[in-house]
């Protein structure tokens, strides 16, 4: 009867053991993840005035292939 109460003892130090570790990783790891979303990149200016000239250009090509 000793023997099981020595193997209890020791299973639920380890769960501890365990449960604490995972705690402290959990805790130090949530700062490390919590970094935000990074900003947004606008598609005005630049990119649409690319874009629309594409456009131009493959219209004005396919004008004049026919």
């Amino acid at each position: 009867m000793a023997n099981d109460s020595y193997k209890l003892r020791e299973i639920m130090k380890a769960l501890i053991e365990r449960t604490i570790l995972v705690v402290v990783v959990l805790l130090v790891a949530l700062p490390v993840m919590a970094q935000g979303a990074p900003p947004a990149t606008p598609i005005d200016g630049g990119l649409s005035l690319l874009l629309a000239a594409g456009g131009v250009y493959g219209i004005k090509k396919i004008r004049d292939s026919l």
